[in-house]
């Protein structure tokens, strides 16, 4: 047993996009790799088994929800977050920093930590570098992530660099208490879309030397697409290239695949499970609404290029009447088809940096995904 080790095995011919492989406890994962988010100890709506099925790697556990409840010592007591929701696989457990900053005035993130109110019930609670780090350190999850302040794009230059050295001290004070010897700890990197301040950030980050690194603030505040890429632009060349790289929240297809050609190795998003539950399928041609009129009486699959067991086993026309119908097997199907996507794209991804062609694949999928 041992912290999860990062392996570089092909940098791709025309672009940063690269091939590695994510040695675990549970086995080795290829990357780049699409990871689902299971906020409560569980991906919504499918068991650990369906999970498996779609070929998925690494997923997400929420830091902040689990603390609130059962409790990080309910999770320890029962062996662990792996033994607790029966997932024989990786996790990452998230900061809490996301949630925490949504509910938080500015005035009440100081130096030491933040207060904000429990969403439950209004109780005031306070988290620091420490708890965070103590409560991921007892989940015992793969991949802990350190505690940061989550600012919208929006800020201006003078909160932004602010907020990323408030988070670099924190990220140092996180590392100093980190004492799970099977768990890794990755830092993150923020600076909205100033280029000073991403390179500033990563290079501070970096210098205390984690065992991988995200790139943060560019799915908290209705960022533009432009912005995105320009954050990754700017961090990516300052982070080593024999550690992982994670680019945090990120979810839609295009995305992923230029944040692969930028070098990105691993990916989540609750997009996937959102979008199933109100009745939205991504397909080869773009994101379909089930709930159109259209599907009545379409009995081919939600995507006839897709081998998950929904498009296997079920039609548009079946997955429209439960939708419609409010039956909880329609959000469930389109959870399993959704997610099998993302990773079935990554899968693909894979193969065309393999070949030196990432960039004529990004060409036949938009063309694909955007034609009407």
């Amino acid at each position: 047993m041992g912290k999860i080790q990062y392996t570089l095995i092909k940098k791709e011919a025309n672009t940063s996009a690269r091939l590695g492989k994510i040695k675990t406890n549970y086995g080795e994962y290829d990357t780049p790799m699409f990871m689902p988010v299971g906020t409560q100890a569980t991906v919504k709506t499918l068991s650990p088994e369906e999970v498996k099925e779609v070929n998925a790697g690494i997923i997400l556990a929420n830091t902040y929800h689990l603390w609130l409840r059962p409790g990080e010592d309910l999770i320890d007591h029962a062996g662990g977050l792996h033994k607790f929701m029966n997932w024989n696989g990786p996790i990452l457990t998230d900061s809490g920093g996301f949630q925490v900053f949504s509910l938080a005035n500015p005035k009440d993130i100081t130096e030491e930590g933040v207060m904000f109110k429990n969403h439950l019930n209004g109780d005031k609670l306070f988290l620091t570098p420490e708890k965070s780090i103590a409560i991921q350190n007892k989940l015992d999850s793969d991949i802990a992530m350190s505690f940061d302040e989550c600012p919208p794009a929006s800020a201006s230059h003078e909160y932004m660099k602010n907020s990323i050295e408030r988070t670099i001290r924190w990220a140092a004070r996180g590392k100093a208490v980190h004492n799970n010897p099977n768990q890794a700890l990755f830092g993150i990197i923020q600076g909205g879309a100033y280029q000073d301040l991403r390179e500033y950030s990563a290079i501070k980050t970096v210098e205390l030397d984690f065992d991988g690194y995200s790139i943060g603030g560019v799915a908290n505040d209705h960022e533009s697409k432009e912005d995105m890429y320009k954050a990754l632009d700017y961090s990516l060349p300052f982070v080593p290239e024999n550690k992982t790289r994670y680019l945090m929240g990120v979810g839609e297809p295009i995305d992923i695949i230029e944040g692969v050609i930028r070098g990105i190795d691993i990916f989540d998003c609750v997009l996937p499970t959102r979008l199933a539950r109100h009745g939205h399928a991504f397909t080869k041609h773009g994101k379909i609404n089930l709930k159109n009129s259209q599907y009545k009486e379409d009995f081919t699959p939600v995507d006839n290029t897709c081998d998950c067991y929904a498009c296997k086993h079920y039609s548009k026309a079946y997955i429209k009447h439960l939708i419609t119908a409010d039956e909880t097997f329609g959000a469930r199907l389109l959870s399993i088809h959704n997610i099998r996507f993302l990773i079935k794209l990554t899968e693909d991804i894979r193969a065309a940096i393999k070949e030196n062609r990432i960039l004529a694949f990004r060409d036949e999928f938009v063309r694909d995904y955007y034609e009407k």
